[in-house]
């Protein structure tokens, strides 16, 4: 009778949890005020069912990571960190998704275009020429930022970002890293030029097919090195390989450098921008990308944070940050203009699909469930 007892009250609770949980969720979508800014979503869930779809994968692979992500965008505390990964996590998938694209859709391969705009724009093969003198020092020093840095440092960024930015800087910069990248891989299917190891490799007239294999370039000369077999093999079944434009190693790195910048200000930038000439310098003397294509990735950077710039956290316009300051300076009272601070709150709305606070109700839902848990919790321990 006391285990029936029991496990009802447990039943019970579950019941009151996922009914919260519910209404949690479906309460913000009611009440949320749609805009254009919503259609970032609908993007999303076009491209994770095209994924999905193409992915040559059994059921029980994609079925099971569908629905644990669905589930994570129920609770309020996990959507609020689901949302803005969903960019990130678009870009990831899409990658590793490139694969299983049918070589019948897609465009044709340029092998000469990059490199005839390289002896245009600058009058010779900047990256074949930084490649010609090789030494085990230079393989080193360049695989450091192109092989190890650029995966460590949006993480370092993102955790500096928590602790030094103002509240609200880190979902903007996933949103932003996620749809630059985003737009990266998407111009790389759709405008596939090889990179200049193809040239080294084959020749710049040789026709490229979608079923030759990638190339680790400089990166073989570090696997010898490390007496590893690392880059040759995840260079060689890469799922793009003519993936030349744009770099998404020099964008990530502006990403990484603008964003930085907006949290430390001008002093960040010497450090930023040697992080930004060494990555260059690296994928070139690598052999993996033009001058062209690092120019390329850096607008689609400048041209991504411009966007995001837009919904990064500010107190205060900097009209008003002067009027501040004059009124200070004169010995005047303060006074804010209620419109900056409107506009600011519409920023802040903006940043995510629904409202992350717990409405009233939500609470109060919350409160109820717990007040009764630690009612039953006594009449528990009266009955024992």
């Amino acid at each position: 009778m006391t285990s029936s007892s029991s496990l009802s009250r447990h039943l019970q609770r579950l019941q009151r949890a996922t009914k919260a949980a519910t209404l949690s969720t479906l309460r913000p979508l009611q009440q949320h005020q749609y805009t254009l800014y919503d259609l970032q979503y609908v993007f999303l869930f076009v491209l994770f069912a095209f994924c999905y779809f193409i992915m040559d994968k059994p059921v029980w692979f994609k079925l099971p990571i569908t629905l644990a992500t669905i589930v994570l965008l129920i609770p309020r505390r996990t959507r609020l960190f689901m949302l803005p990964f969903l960019a990130v996590a678009a870009w990831l998938v899409l990658f590793y998704c490139c694969r299983f694209i049918p070589a019948e859709w897609r465009p044709h391969i340029f092998t000469s275009v990059l490199p005839a705009l390289e002896n245009i724009l600058y009058g010779g093969n900047i990256s074949e020429m930084l490649a010609i003198s090789t030494s085990p020092y230079k393989d080193v020093l360049a695989w450091l930022p192109y092989g190890v840095l650029h995966y460590v440092l949006p993480v370092v960024a993102a955790v500096l970002m928590v602790y030094f930015a103002p509240p609200g800087t880190l979902p903007v910069f996933a949103r932003t890293f996620g749809y630059m990248n985003v737009a990266g891989v998407i111009t790389q299917i759709v405008f596939p030029c090889a990179p200049p190891w193809y040239e080294t490799r084959y020749g710049p007239v040789h026709p490229a097919t979608y079923s030759m294999p990638g190339d680790p370039g400089g990166l073989a000369r570090v696997d010898d090195i490390l007496g590893l077999n690392m880059y040759k093999t995840t260079f060689t079944a890469s799922p793009l390989v003519f993936g030349a434009f744009p770099s998404l190693h020099s964008a990530c790195a502006w990403q990484i450098a603008l964003f930085l910048v907006f949290t430390f200000g001008p002093r960040a930038i010497p450090f930023v921008m040697a992080y930004v000439f060494w990555i260059w310098w690296a994928t070139m003397y690598l052999g993996h990308h033009y001058v062209v294509d690092l120019v390329g990735g850096g607008v689609y950077a400048v041209v991504a944070f411009w966007f995001g710039s837009y919904f990064l956290p500010t107190l205060f316009h900097s009209s008003t940050n002067s009027q501040c300051q004059e009124e200070r300076s004169e010995g005047k009272s303060i006074t804010i203009d209620l419109e900056d601070l409107s506009r600011t709150g519409d920023r802040h709305e903006k940043q995510l699909l629904f409202d992350a606070s717990m409405h009233e109700e939500d609470i109060e839902d919350e409160e109820d469930i717990e007040d009764e848990e630690d009612i039953e919790d006594e009449e528990d321990g009266i009955h024992h």
